[in-house]
Protein backbone atom coordinates (compact mmCIF):
# COMPACT_ATOMS: atom_id res chain seq x y z
CA UNK A 1 0.00 0.00 0.00
CA UNK A 2 1.66 3.54 -0.61
CA UNK A 3 2.25 6.24 2.00
CA UNK A 4 -0.52 8.94 0.81
CA UNK A 5 -3.28 6.41 0.49
CA UNK A 6 -2.57 4.24 4.10
CA UNK A 7 -2.17 7.69 5.51
CA UNK A 8 -5.84 8.79 3.86
CA UNK A 9 -7.17 5.50 5.73
CA UNK A 10 -5.45 6.34 8.75
CA UNK A 11 -6.88 10.26 8.51
CA UNK A 12 -10.24 8.41 8.30
CA UNK A 13 -10.22 5.75 10.73
CA UNK A 14 -8.46 8.78 13.61
CA UNK A 15 -10.64 11.99 12.51
CA UNK A 16 -12.95 12.95 16.02
CA UNK A 17 -16.62 12.32 15.91
CA UNK A 18 -18.52 15.32 17.53
CA UNK A 19 -21.81 16.91 16.72
CA UNK A 20 -22.97 19.32 14.66
CA UNK A 21 -23.43 22.73 17.22
CA UNK A 22 -26.60 25.08 16.91
CA UNK A 23 -25.24 28.28 15.68
CA UNK A 24 -24.46 29.80 12.63
CA UNK A 25 -21.19 31.06 11.17
CA UNK A 26 -20.45 34.62 11.37
CA UNK A 27 -18.21 36.42 9.55
CA UNK A 28 -18.18 39.93 11.16
CA UNK A 29 -20.20 41.79 14.07
CA UNK A 30 -20.58 45.38 14.03
CA UNK A 31 -18.62 46.52 16.85
CA UNK A 32 -16.06 44.06 17.50
CA UNK A 33 -12.87 45.19 16.79
CA UNK A 34 -11.04 42.34 14.47
CA UNK A 35 -7.53 44.02 14.37
CA UNK A 36 -5.48 45.99 16.87
CA UNK A 37 -2.34 46.41 14.61
CA UNK A 38 -0.34 43.67 15.92
CA UNK A 39 1.89 41.81 13.83
CA UNK A 40 0.69 37.93 13.35
CA UNK A 41 3.64 36.45 14.60
CA UNK A 42 6.31 38.27 17.55
CA UNK A 43 9.17 37.04 15.74
CA UNK A 44 10.22 35.08 12.65
CA UNK A 45 10.52 31.84 14.64
CA UNK A 46 7.12 32.05 16.24
CA UNK A 47 5.71 32.85 12.09
CA UNK A 48 7.86 29.44 10.84
CA UNK A 49 5.82 27.35 13.57
CA UNK A 50 2.37 28.84 13.29
CA UNK A 51 2.65 28.58 9.38
CA UNK A 52 3.88 24.85 9.97
CA UNK A 53 1.60 24.00 12.45
CA UNK A 54 -1.46 25.86 10.29
CA UNK A 55 -0.62 24.05 7.63
CA UNK A 56 -0.48 20.56 8.90
CA UNK A 57 -3.35 20.83 11.04
CA UNK A 58 -5.48 22.34 8.46
CA UNK A 59 -4.47 19.71 5.69
CA UNK A 60 -5.26 16.85 8.33
CA UNK A 61 -8.47 18.24 9.32
CA UNK A 62 -9.72 19.52 5.59
CA UNK A 63 -11.74 16.21 4.80
CA UNK A 64 -14.23 17.29 7.52
CA UNK A 65 -16.10 20.17 6.45
CA UNK A 66 -17.08 20.80 10.39
CA UNK A 67 -13.90 21.44 11.97
CA UNK A 68 -12.88 25.51 11.34
CA UNK A 69 -9.21 26.71 12.58
CA UNK A 70 -8.36 30.12 13.58
CA UNK A 71 -5.32 31.15 13.09
CA UNK A 72 -4.16 34.85 15.58
CA UNK A 73 -7.25 35.78 15.28
CA UNK A 74 -9.56 37.71 18.00
CA UNK A 75 -12.12 35.24 20.04
CA UNK A 76 -15.38 37.44 21.49
CA UNK A 77 -16.52 34.87 24.04
CA UNK A 78 -19.05 37.79 26.24
CA UNK A 79 -21.57 39.18 24.10
CA UNK A 80 -21.94 42.70 24.34
CA UNK A 81 -18.29 43.03 26.67
CA UNK A 82 -15.72 43.81 23.71
CA UNK A 83 -13.26 43.80 26.29
CA UNK A 84 -13.90 39.80 26.89
CA UNK A 85 -11.35 38.64 24.07
CA UNK A 86 -8.34 36.59 23.09
CA UNK A 87 -6.23 35.87 20.03
CA UNK A 88 -4.32 32.53 20.74
CA UNK A 89 -2.10 31.43 17.79
CA UNK A 90 -4.00 28.89 17.13
CA UNK A 91 -7.23 27.61 17.88
CA UNK A 92 -9.13 24.41 16.70
CA UNK A 93 -13.31 24.95 16.81
CA UNK A 94 -15.20 21.54 16.05
CA UNK A 95 -19.05 21.65 14.74
CA UNK A 96 -19.09 24.36 12.92
CA UNK A 97 -18.71 25.16 9.46
CA UNK A 98 -15.53 25.35 8.00
CA UNK A 99 -15.95 28.60 5.48
CA UNK A 100 -16.68 31.16 5.38
CA UNK A 101 -13.64 32.26 6.62
CA UNK A 102 -14.16 34.52 9.80
CA UNK A 103 -12.95 37.44 10.74
CA UNK A 104 -13.60 36.73 14.01
CA UNK A 105 -14.58 34.26 16.06
CA UNK A 106 -17.64 35.20 18.16
CA UNK A 107 -18.61 31.80 20.44
CA UNK A 108 -22.54 33.18 21.14
CA UNK A 109 -23.01 33.37 17.72
CA UNK A 110 -21.41 30.32 16.52
CA UNK A 111 -22.85 27.99 19.57
CA UNK A 112 -19.59 27.09 20.29
CA UNK A 113 -15.91 27.14 21.92
CA UNK A 114 -12.88 26.50 20.37
CA UNK A 115 -11.71 22.32 21.78
CA UNK A 116 -8.22 23.44 21.45
CA UNK A 117 -6.04 26.82 21.96
CA UNK A 118 -2.26 27.17 21.14
CA UNK A 119 0.07 29.82 22.30
CA UNK A 120 3.72 29.94 21.22
CA UNK A 121 5.64 31.61 24.26
CA UNK A 122 6.70 34.97 23.09
CA UNK A 123 9.14 37.14 25.65
CA UNK A 124 5.73 39.79 25.87
CA UNK A 125 3.55 36.90 26.64
CA UNK A 126 4.94 34.47 28.20
CA UNK A 127 3.77 34.68 31.80
CA UNK A 128 0.52 35.18 31.06
CA UNK A 129 0.17 32.30 28.60
CA UNK A 130 1.63 30.08 31.58
CA UNK A 131 -0.70 31.52 34.11
CA UNK A 132 -3.87 33.51 33.53
CA UNK A 133 -4.47 32.34 30.85
CA UNK A 134 -4.72 28.68 31.53
CA UNK A 135 -7.87 29.62 33.72
CA UNK A 136 -9.36 32.22 31.35
CA UNK A 137 -9.51 29.66 28.50
CA UNK A 138 -10.12 26.48 29.87
CA UNK A 139 -12.91 28.00 33.01
CA UNK A 140 -14.19 31.73 31.11
CA UNK A 141 -14.30 30.48 27.31
CA UNK A 142 -14.61 26.84 27.65
CA UNK A 143 -11.55 25.05 25.88
CA UNK A 144 -11.15 21.60 26.55
CA UNK A 145 -7.66 21.57 26.41
CA UNK A 146 -4.87 24.34 26.05
CA UNK A 147 -1.35 24.28 24.89
CA UNK A 148 1.66 26.00 25.23
CA UNK A 149 5.32 25.49 23.38
CA UNK A 150 8.71 27.47 23.21
CA UNK A 151 9.33 27.80 19.87
CA UNK A 152 12.85 29.69 19.77
CA UNK A 153 15.74 26.82 19.66
CA UNK A 154 18.28 29.06 21.73
CA UNK A 155 16.01 28.95 24.30
CA UNK A 156 14.97 26.04 26.97
CA UNK A 157 12.48 23.58 25.50
CA UNK A 158 8.61 23.74 27.28
CA UNK A 159 6.23 22.79 26.04
CA UNK A 160 2.74 21.66 28.60
CA UNK A 161 -0.81 21.35 28.59
CA UNK A 162 -3.99 21.25 30.66
CA UNK A 163 -7.42 20.45 30.08
CA UNK A 164 -10.67 20.38 31.46
CA UNK A 165 -12.20 17.74 33.10
CA UNK A 166 -15.90 16.03 32.98
CA UNK A 167 -16.19 18.04 36.61
CA UNK A 168 -15.11 20.89 35.34
CA UNK A 169 -11.33 20.70 36.98
CA UNK A 170 -8.24 22.08 35.40
CA UNK A 171 -5.85 18.81 35.35
CA UNK A 172 -1.95 19.11 33.66
CA UNK A 173 -1.99 16.67 30.38
CA UNK A 174 0.85 14.22 31.17
CA UNK A 175 3.72 13.48 28.99
CA UNK A 176 5.61 10.21 27.77
CA UNK A 177 8.71 9.57 27.96
CA UNK A 178 9.42 11.70 24.73
CA UNK A 179 8.27 14.51 25.57
CA UNK A 180 4.51 14.38 24.02
CA UNK A 181 1.31 15.07 24.99
CA UNK A 182 -1.64 13.84 23.99
CA UNK A 183 -4.57 15.53 22.78
CA UNK A 184 -8.14 13.83 24.09
CA UNK A 185 -10.19 16.39 22.07
CA UNK A 186 -8.04 16.22 18.85
CA UNK A 187 -7.12 12.53 18.95
CA UNK A 188 -3.49 13.22 18.33
CA UNK A 189 0.29 12.92 19.31
CA UNK A 190 1.79 16.57 19.66
CA UNK A 191 5.94 16.27 19.88
CA UNK A 192 8.38 18.98 19.34
CA UNK A 193 11.52 18.64 16.90
CA UNK A 194 14.84 20.69 16.76
CA UNK A 195 14.97 22.10 13.04
CA UNK A 196 18.63 23.37 13.20
CA UNK A 197 17.85 24.85 9.74
CA UNK A 198 15.64 27.66 11.00
CA UNK A 199 16.70 27.78 14.71
CA UNK A 200 13.37 26.55 15.65
CA UNK A 201 11.64 24.14 17.91
CA UNK A 202 8.61 22.98 15.71
CA UNK A 203 6.03 21.43 17.56
CA UNK A 204 4.46 19.23 15.24
CA UNK A 205 1.04 16.80 15.26
CA UNK A 206 0.71 13.06 14.61
CA UNK A 207 -1.76 10.56 14.45
CA UNK A 208 -2.54 8.24 17.13
CA UNK A 209 -0.16 5.27 16.36
CA UNK A 210 2.70 7.69 15.70
CA UNK A 211 2.16 8.66 11.77
CA UNK A 212 3.49 11.95 11.15
CA UNK A 213 0.97 14.91 9.96
CA UNK A 214 3.05 15.97 7.14
CA UNK A 215 3.13 19.72 5.69
CA UNK A 216 2.17 20.36 2.07
CA UNK A 217 5.79 20.06 1.03
CA UNK A 218 6.64 17.18 2.63
CA UNK A 219 3.12 15.76 1.34
CA UNK A 220 4.22 16.99 -2.77
CA UNK A 221 7.59 15.06 -1.74
CA UNK A 222 5.74 11.87 -1.01
CA UNK A 223 3.82 12.37 -4.13
CA UNK A 224 7.01 12.75 -6.06
CA UNK A 225 8.67 9.88 -4.74
CA UNK A 226 5.64 7.63 -5.10
CA UNK A 227 5.20 8.19 -8.34
CA UNK A 228 8.99 7.57 -9.38
CA UNK A 229 8.74 4.54 -7.94
CA UNK A 230 5.45 3.10 -9.09
CA UNK A 231 7.51 4.20 -12.70
CA UNK A 232 10.43 2.41 -12.11
CA UNK A 233 8.14 -0.70 -11.36
CA UNK A 234 6.13 -0.65 -14.25
CA UNK A 235 9.30 0.16 -16.50
CA UNK A 236 10.43 -3.25 -14.46
CA UNK A 237 7.46 -4.51 -15.36
CA UNK A 238 7.71 -3.88 -18.60
CA UNK A 239 11.11 -5.30 -19.12
CA UNK A 240 10.12 -8.61 -17.57
CA UNK A 241 6.71 -8.93 -20.30
CA UNK A 242 9.35 -8.37 -23.01
CA UNK A 243 11.88 -10.50 -22.03
CA UNK A 244 8.92 -13.08 -21.47
CA UNK A 245 7.13 -12.59 -24.61
CA UNK A 246 10.99 -13.16 -26.36
CA UNK A 247 11.34 -16.18 -24.33
CA UNK A 248 8.20 -17.17 -25.64
CA UNK A 249 9.13 -16.84 -29.72
CA UNK A 250 12.40 -18.39 -28.82
CA UNK A 251 10.65 -21.16 -27.83
CA UNK A 252 8.49 -21.32 -30.15
CA UNK A 253 11.24 -21.28 -33.18
CA UNK A 254 12.87 -24.23 -31.31
CA UNK A 255 9.79 -26.56 -31.55
CA UNK A 256 9.10 -25.30 -34.59
CA UNK A 257 12.22 -26.58 -36.14
CA UNK A 258 12.51 -29.84 -33.61
CA UNK A 259 8.92 -30.42 -35.58
CA UNK A 260 10.05 -30.02 -39.02
CA UNK A 261 13.47 -32.29 -38.07
CA UNK A 262 10.54 -35.05 -37.02
CA UNK A 263 9.01 -34.98 -40.28
CA UNK A 264 11.97 -35.09 -43.31
CA UNK A 265 12.39 -38.30 -44.66
CA UNK A 266 16.03 -39.51 -44.53
CA UNK A 267 17.71 -40.13 -47.60
CA UNK A 268 17.95 -43.22 -49.36
CA UNK A 269 22.34 -43.79 -50.47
Amino acid sequence: MDTVTDFALKQKKYMPIFPRVIGKPTVYIEGYPCEDDEPMAATGFHGVQINTFYDQLSRYFAINEQIYIGVDSFIYYSEGDISKSVAPDIYVVFGVAKTPERRSFYTWAEGTAPVAVFEFLSDSTAHQDRHEKVELYLNDIGVQEYFIHQPELEKPAEFCGWQRSSSGNILEIMSDDRGGLFSEALNLWFRWTDDHTTQVRLLRPSLPDGTLITTSIEEEHLRLQEKHLREEAEAIAAKEVKRRRELEIELEQLRAQLANGENETPSVK
